[in-house]
């Protein structure tokens, strides 16, 4: 494959909502864990309403193995819905993926 190929390695940038009993349950320490070992960025938080917020950046398969994660969560969470937002790129420059403040 020569350098000008195309390749899949794009980078894409999707907001998520979980919705279901996603607190209480390690869900947001779960999901940094899994967007580190994926190589994301971004940052995850609980909502006052309930649910779970997440920004996720990187290689799109990458990013769609998270949205896949999340869609499940881990051992204790029950997830109900996960909607997936797209955007062009994140609005701030981001390092890492982290816990941030419910809001």
């Amino acid at each position: 494959m020569s350098p000008s190929s195309s390749n899949t390695t794009s980078t894409t940038t999707r907001h998520l909502l979980i919705r279901g009993h996603v607190q209480g349950v390690s869900y947001r320490w779960s999901m940094v864990q899994a967007a580190q070992q994926r190589g994301l960025q971004g940052w995850v938080r609980n909502r006052r309403d309930g649910s779970v917020e997440a920004l996720a950046t990187g290689p799109a398969e990458a990013v769609q193995s998270l949205i896949d994660w999340a869609h499940q969560g881990p051992p204790h969470a029950r997830v109900d819905g996960v909607e997936v937002g797209s955007l062009a790129e994140p609005a701030e420059l981001l390092a890492g993926f982290v816990q941030r403040e419910t809001v």
